[in-house]
Formats: C-alpha cells, structure tokens, sequence
C-alpha cells in the first residue's frame, strides 16, 4: 500500500524536510515536496517539487491536492539570534502558512496530517533554571511562550486540535527539541547552536586560533536530538493512533559551555571560551520522553557525540570549501 500513498512534505527544502523525504522514498512512499527555495546542500529525492509560497491560500490548495498524508513542515525559523528578532516576521508568516495549509488539506480530503510543533511552546516560568525540569507534555499550560515563534506552534496546536474534532481530520503534533544533524544551516544567522559551534571550532581550527565566542555564560542547558533519530520519531508518531502533542528529542541535559568542549574535542582542538553578549533564550529546557517511550515504543538512540561528529564533519568540509573562494573572516559570522 506505500507505494501507493502520496505524501506531502511542505518545508522540503529545509533541513528537517530533505532528511524526511528522503526516508520516505525508502519507505516506498510517493513523495511530493514543496518549499519557496530548493534543498541548499544537496539534490532532493521527491517525485516532485515545487516552488510555491505557503503563505498564499491558492498554492496550499495546490499543494495539497492529490494527496493522502501531509508532514506540515514549513516555517519562517532559525535560531535564538532569528527568533529573538523577527517576532511579527515569524508570527504573522507561520500563520499564514499554517492555517491554509490545514485548511486546504480538509478541502481536499487529505487524511492524516502531521504538525510539527516545538518546545518553545513551553511556559517561559517552568525554565528559568539550567537545572531545568525535564518538561511534560502536559506543562504547555497555564500557557506563557517566550517569543512568537512559540506562541505561534502552540495556536496551531490548537487548531490541529479542533480541525480534528470539527472535521475528522486524523492530526498528530510531534514537539521538537533541538534537532541538529548534516545539511542544515551553518552560518549566516539562521543557524542553531550546534551548527554554529561547529562552524565556530571548524574557523578556529583553520586558522590555528583557540578562542570560541559563546553567548551569555554558557550555562544555559539544552537537549539536542540528531537529525535521523528525528526523522524516526515523526514517522512512527504518523503511523500511530496518538492524537495528542508529543515531545520529540533527547532527554540529556547539557550546557552550551560543555557542548562546545565536546566539539573542540571531537576536532582534536583545545578551546578558550570568551563569552559575549547575545541572545541566549530561556535558561534551561529538557523533554520529558515518559509518554514518547510509552506511546511509541521508542526513544532516540544515537548519542549527543556520535551526532555531533557526523555534523561537525560535513561543517568542516563547508567551511573548508568556502575558506577556499573567500577570506575566513568572511565565514566567521557571529
């Protein structure tokens, strides 16, 4: 029957988005993939692609025609330094896109619809220590997100929710919690914390220099889930008959300081750190995987260090690669 059942993934040419397609196909799956810009690092596996603006009610209506599943990626993101920045950018976008894109799914009969979500959702007052409580799925109320960007995935919650209960709409909501792997963004602004620490020890490296600027102090503490482990759990989440919100990532506990030790240390560099000013979000976020072990099954099984390697090699080789055309002061972008 997979080879049969015709997929959408909106956000297929991000980072997220490219890893999943091309899961899909492996699976079977016919797979159209639609985004405003084509995968950056690498060719995209879809049956189709198209280039259209989801923010626009004619092309949700186009990209959803003709399909049976739906994986609702697309969103207007980056990391702390974006979404810090563009509060009334990322809130009205994200809306935009996310209501039609459901709403054309119910006009076109689609039958399963995957949102992807985010912690970020999460009350602003439950992470306000590093030592953070690790977070249930139940905790996204009394409601208080940070920024927009959080309390824009938490509407769509809502709407997935009642889209489901008003029109028969089967939806699954999957919280992300810090997804980072290869043939993401490295650099210019977009980037998480991983893939800017990476590029940052990769320049270092190069240019025969210690010193690694870190926002705030460092302490602030995050989980971070590697980009296949991601791309299991939303599949399984798919494929099951949980409607509720579910968190997504690993449930390990680290500070900004020990994770670019551990990436100087899988350079074979030894680091000075020199903290600066800058955006440092809340002070500590971890997932609660209780319900993720029990409804799935499953939990995320590739280390912080294993993914943190395969994602500071692909770095490396971008960075040396554009080292070789430009000056690294050039590449070494805050």
């Amino acid at each position: 029957m997979r080879k049969s059942t015709r997929v959408l993934v909106t956000g297929a040419g991000g980072f997220i988005g490219h890893h999943l397609i091309e899961y899909l196909k492996k699976q079977g799956y016919w797979v159209r993939g639609v985004d405003i810009k084509r995968s950056e690092f690498a060719p995209t596996s879809a049956d189709e692609f198209e280039l259209l603006d989801l923010r626009r009610w004619e092309n949700c209506l186009r990209a959803t025609e003709g399909v049976e599943e739906v994986y609702a990626l697309a969103a207007d993101m980056g990391g702390m330094g974006f979404i810090s920045a563009h509060h009334s950018q990322i809130l009205h976008n994200n809306a935009l896109i996310n209501i039609h894109t459901l709403d054309a799914a119910r006009e076109n009969g689609v039958k399963r619809y995957l949102y992807t979500s985010s912690a970020c959702i999460y009350p602003e007052y439950l992470q306000t220590d590093a030592n953070v409580t690790p977070l249930k799925e139940e905790d996204a109320y009394p409601a208080q997100p940070q920024d927009a960007y959080g309390w824009e995935k938490l509407i769509t919650e809502r709407l997935c929710v009642h889209y489901s209960e008003d029109y028969g709409i089967e939806t699954r909501i999957v919280r992300f919690h810090n997804i980072f792997g290869p043939l993401g963004t490295w650099d210019g602004g977009r980037e998480k914390a991983p893939a800017a620490l990476c590029r940052k020890v990769a320049i270092a490296k190069l240019t025969g220099t210690t010193e690694i600027e870190i926002w705030g102090d460092g302490e602030q503490s995050r989980s971070f889930c590697y980009i296949d482990d991601c791309i299991t759990g939303i599949y399984r989440l798919m494929q099951s008959d949980y409607r509720d919100p579910l968190n997504l990532g690993q449930d390990r506990l680290i500070t900004i300081n020990q994770l670019a030790d551990i990436v100087a240390e899988i350079a074979g560099l030894r680091i000075t750190r020199k903290h600066v000013a800058g955006p440092q979000g809340v002070r500590g976020r971890n997932s609660d995987n209780t319900r993720l072990r029990q409804v799935l099954n499953w939990e995320p099984e590739i280390s912080l260090e294993e993914g943190l390697s395969r994602t500071y090699a692909w770095i490396e080789e971008q960075v040396r690669a554009q080292c070789a055309t430009t000056s690294v002061s050039e590449v070494a972008i805050v």
